[in-house]
This record gives C-alpha cells, sequence and structure tokens, in this order.
C-alpha cells in the first residue's frame, strides 16, 4: 500500500476543497492515487460540499450539552439563518455535541475524523448535510469543561430547539456540594455570562496585553496630570475595569443576588449547598462572533433568482 504522505494530501485539498481527514480518508481508499480520491469524494458527496466552501457561512447554530461533571459547546455554521430552523441541521449539531462529550475530542479536525451516530464520520455526515441542504456548513469550534466533583451547568440564549440557540454557555462548579444546588447555581452564572460576556473569570487571569491597552487608554484619556496623579487616576480606572470584565468581580445581573458580585453570590451558595464551590471554568460562544461577513443584496438575490439569474 502507498504511503500517504502530508504532500499528498495538501494537494487533494487545494484540487477539491475536501477536509484533511476526508482527503486522507480518500487517498487511504484509493492507494494514493489523486485522481481515484476526487473520484472517491465525488462518491460520498463531498466533492458536492467542496464546492460550496468557498461561502462564507456566519450564521447556523451553537449547542449546549452537558452530563454531570462534563459539558461541551459546539459552533456549526451555515450561509443563513434559515438553515438554523431546519430539523436536519438542528440534528446534526445536536449530534456532533454528543459525539464531542462523549469522546471529548476538542481539535476540530480531531472530531470531523471521528465516528458519527448514523454511520461513516463526523465530517462524512456534514457533507451530507451541505449537499441535502444546499448550503456551505462548517465545524468551527468546540469547547469542553470537566470537573472530577461537581457539576457543569449549561444555558443557551435564542433558543431554536433544546439545546440549540445564538449564544451558548457552559460553566463548570467544583464542589462536593449538593447536585441540585449546585446546577440551579450553574445556570444563573451560566445566564449570567450568556448577558455580559467576561473576558476571564478573574482580574489576575486577564491577558496582559489587554491590561495594558486599557491603562494606555487610561494614560492618553489624563495626558497632562502630575504622574503621582496619573498613576492614581490608572490604578482607580483598572481597578473598575476588572468590574466590568471579570466574573467573579461582575456585579450579578439577578435579583436574588442583588447588590452583590457574582463571587459573592457563589460564596453566599456554599451554605445552602453544603461544601466549598469553586468556578472552574466557563466557555461562551456567540454564534459567528470573529466572522467578517460579506454583505449581499437580498432582493437582488431574489429578483435575479426569479429571473434565471
Amino acid at each position: 500500500m502507498a504511503s500517504i504522505t502530508a504532500g499528498m494530501v495538501k494537494d487533494l485539498r487545494e484540487k477539491t476543497g475536501a477536509g484533511m481527514m476526508d482527503c486522507k480518508a480518500a487517498l487511504t481508499e484509493t492507494g494514493g492515487d489523486l485522481e481515484g480520491a476526487v473520484d472517491w469524494l465525488r462518491t460520498k458527496g463531498l466533492s458536492k460540499a467542496a464546492k460550496k466552501s468557498g461561502r462564507i457561512a456566519a450564521e447556523g447554530l451553537v449547542a449546549a450539552l452537558a452530563r454531570g461533571g462534563k459539558g461541551v459547546v459546539v459552533e456549526v455554521n451555515s450561509e443563513t439563518d434559515f438553515v438554523a430552523r431546519n430539523e436536519a441541521f438542528q440534528t446534526l449539531v445536536r449530534a456532533i455535541a454528543a459525539v464531542a462529550l462523549e469522546t471529548g475530542v476538542t481539535d476540530v479536525e480531531q472530531l470531523r475524523s471521528q465516528a458519527y451516530l448514523g454511520g461513516g464520520n463526523v465530517g462524512v455526515a456534514i457533507a451530507h448535510a451541505i449537499a441535502t441542504i444546499g448550503e456551505n456548513m462548517t465545524l468551527r469550534r468546540v469547547g469542553a469543561l470537566s470537573v472530577a466533583d461537581g457539576i457543569v451547568g449549561t444555558y443557551v440564549h435564542g433558543a431554536t430547539a433544546e439545546g440549540l440557540g445564538k449564544i451558548a454557555v457552559i460553566v463548570a462548579l467544583e464542589s462536593k456540594g449538593d447536585q441540585a444546588q449546585l446546577a440551579a447555581l450553574a445556570r444563573l452564572i451560566a445566564l449570567h455570562v450568556a448577558a455580559t460576556s467576561p473576558l476571564a473569570l478573574e482580574s489576575s487571569a486577564l491577558d496582559p496585553a489587554i491590561v495594558e491597552r486599557e491603562r494606555n487608554v487610561l494614560r492618553e484619556k489624563n495626558a497632562g496630570k502630575p504622574p503621582h496623579v496619573l498613576e492614581k487616576i490608572i490604578e482607580s480606572g483598572l481597578k473598575s475595569y476588572y468590574k466590568e470584565v471579570s466574573l467573579v468581580d461582575q456585579p450579578s445581573i439577578h435579583a436574588e443576588h442583588a447588590n452583590k458580585t457574582v463571587g459573592q453570590a457563589v460564596k453566599d451558595a456554599e451554605a445552602s449547598a453544603g461544601a466549598p464551590i469553586r468556578i472552574a471554568g466557563v466557555v461562551r460562544y456567540a454564534i459567528g462572533e470573529g466572522i467578517e461577513r460579506q454583505e449581499t443584496d437580498f432582493a437582488g438575490e431574489v429578483a435575479a433568482a426569479a429571473k434565471g439569474g
């Protein structure tokens, strides 16, 4: 059997636009024959998917799924928001999240190669959905959290179906406390995170580059003041900034936690839970964030389609 090299996989990807793991599988099946591998991808519906791969996919769904001390969030993009209401697409996203939760795989390419619940692998399932539904789709990212003792809670905002929506959050609470109390608290924190989008769990975990940028903004805004005064203003401004962007320092959005930070609310919950509680991690995905969307003339497209253009 011919040895499949990285160069061969690269050539096939450039020729077809199919995923790396799909190209490797095609070359393996055809003994390294490039043209045969192209045909193999076509028979699997992957070449049709490749034709659509240049289209911007910034819509779609994010999913949150948790079981006990494990949880995942997954983002699968499509070209239009209409697809998010398609039951077949919803089933695909939910199943991919289930595969991620079961396997613990968070690398996108590795997840694409994992066995899919209905047969084949995740990459093939996505390609089949592209061919069936008629839009480009991409498995963009996967996040996971786990705790040995405690629970992972979820919240989905703008839900179109159970566990699927526009914003998905998972929150891991590490504790030996009452599971029902932990689950309720985790959901409240997840809802808070969906609304406020903190940059870090606590100020000490903030990216130093972000802190330095904020420091420079404060310095520019207060230029001309004496150095000893300027430093006090900067430090005071940073303390206010930390309260805005670090989760435990943010004022809770929930009425039951009025006038308390999230950190204080967690501390108070320890009494009813019967054990110390630590926020071990948070992952928040919003659909399409960071993707540069292409401006389109929807009315023009409809008119062109009506004329056969």
